[in-house]
């Protein structure tokens, strides 16, 4: 089994493993206590602080271990705007955040604060002048991830700190996908990440407080951690993530240039293996081992239980695999292709012969799932200078193959009126023109879910 999933969880790095058995030996006692035995566990936890603050470009006093990287934001977000409550309740977040970041945006919004959403271009990237316009007088904090983890595009976080510093705001960085391969550039002024995203063992979050930055805990306040993190450390979970990050370090040039070259070629060949493929996320910046595409008239989730059945673990940001039904938010703020969405995120160590691999298997699984949807033959003779194509209460990639078989049956000027209620056609229909050559029209108000008009041109 080739696992291509690594931007969900990374395999647990051997150096990680061993520290992690080592030290449920040396270090089970309290590390709060001052027998021999905490004291022993202290000095691993200390150990631990120290190596993650090097490796982050910090003070080990601003760091603080949490039980998850999600907990580590939530944290973050709520005790800086309750720290800086006095200034405004006015938050400022990117499209493409990770969930938690949203969520806890949400609830923030929820309490009577205000949130204001930054876009990102086709590439997944904000524009730093588009932070600094919605920087305000009361923006209490600002929030960007250092590289997106559903398409891998890294962001401009340094310009977006410098403006934020100019303006008296700090910025969290939500630095998860990230971290494992260097520090975050920039003035940022708090930081959190996942142990798991870089090798290391679940259930140990980071989160660095810069000292300076007015932070209010937003929960009953416990003597560990700087009161940020309540509760009984999980020090050997620490102290083997410490250590893979330290080791994951000092892999991260080499291997760096390896997975550039294996997502490189899928990258590449992708397109000119499999017909009707938008491969998304920016070209340039972008994290090492990231790559995504989606496939016309493909749905997702059948797309990756035909892979699973060849051997690769893959994940994907469709609709087809989301019980809201619904696209993901990334790709629907980037206004890309969302369905037969396949995001492939090489762990280190992938062989290159597994891409190849890969890349053998893809076209078939594409095909044979578009077969069993029924997927566009050639064009038929012309019809009617106007179609409408009932596809209320279908689900991707239903609507756009309906679409698709269509559309050479009106003259060149004439359309096609699709009806749909499911909320991936908003995003597949205009990304299906522009891919195919056709005009988008726009969508229209029908007595049920809505039109959405293409014209013909070619």
């Amino acid at each position: 089994m080739s696992y291509f999933d690594a931007a969900s969880a990374a395999p647990l790095h051997p150096v990680a493993r061993q520290a992690l058995l080592a030290s449920l030996d040396e270090g089970w006692a309290d590390p709060a206590r001052l027998y021999r035995e905490g004291r022993k566990a202290r000095l691993l936890l200390d150990a631990a602080r120290e190596a993650v603050a090097e490796a982050t470009g910090c003070r080990a006093d601003e760091v603080v271990f949490t039980p998850s990287g999600t907990r580590a934001v939530h944290t973050g977000i709520a005790g800086a705007l309750a720290g800086r409550r006095r200034v405004g309740r006015h938050l400022i977040v990117s499209a493409v955040e990770h969930s938690s970041v949203l969520h806890s945006a949400e609830a923030f919004e929820a309490d009577g604060g205000t949130v204001s959403t930054v876009a990102v271009d086709r590439g997944g990237a904000v524009d730093p002048s588009a932070y600094a316009a919605a920087l305000r007088q009361d923006t209490a904090l600002a929030c960007l991830q250092s590289a997106n983890h559903e398409v891998g595009t890294v962001q401009p976080v340094g310009p977006v700190a410098e403006a934020c510093r100019a303006a008296g705001v700090p910025l969290l960085v939500d630095a998860a996908q990230s971290l494992g391969w260097g520090p975050v550039e920039g003035g940022w002024s708090l930081l959190t990440a996942s142990a798991h995203k870089w090798g290391g063992p679940a259930g140990v979050g980071l989160l660095v407080v810069r000292k300076g930055v007015r932070f209010a805990v937003q929960e009953p306040v416990d003597e560990r951690e700087s009161g940020r993190a309540p509760g009984f450390e999980n020090l050997p979970a620490i102290v083997a993530a410490a250590a893979s990050l330290r080791a994951v370090r000092a892999e991260a040039a080499q291997e760096a240039r390896r997975l550039r070259e294996l997502t490189e070629r899928i990258r590449v060949r992708v397109p000119e293996l499999v017909p009707d493929v938008e491969v998304v996320g920016d070209a340039e910046r972008r994290l090492p081992g990231i790559v995504t595409f989606s496939c016309l008239y493909a749905d997702g989730e059948a797309l990756l239980h035909e892979l699973d059945r060849e051997g690769f673990s893959v994940s994907s940001g469709s609709s087809c695999t989301s019980s809201t039904l619904t696209p993901s938010h990334v790709l629907k703020a980037m206004g890309v292709l969302s369905e037969g969405n396949v995001r492939v995120s090489l762990p280190a160590g992938t062989d290159g012969q597994d891409v190849e691999r890969f890349l053998r298997v893809l076209p078939g699984a594409v095909a044979g799932v578009r077969e069993k949807l029924g997927a566009p033959a050639p064009a038929t003779a012309v019809r009617e200078q106007e179609l409408v194509v009932d596809s209320l209460g279908k689900r991707c990639p239903i609507p756009v193959i309906e679409l698709a078989k269509v559309i050479g049956e009106v003259p060149v000027g004439g359309t096609v009126r699709v009806l749909s209620d499911d909320e991936a056609a908003r995003l597949d229909i205009p990304a299906w023109c522009e891919m195919r050559g056709q005009e988008y029209v726009g969508e229209e108000p029908a007595e049920r879910g809505t039109a959405y008009v293409v014209r013909r041109v070619s």
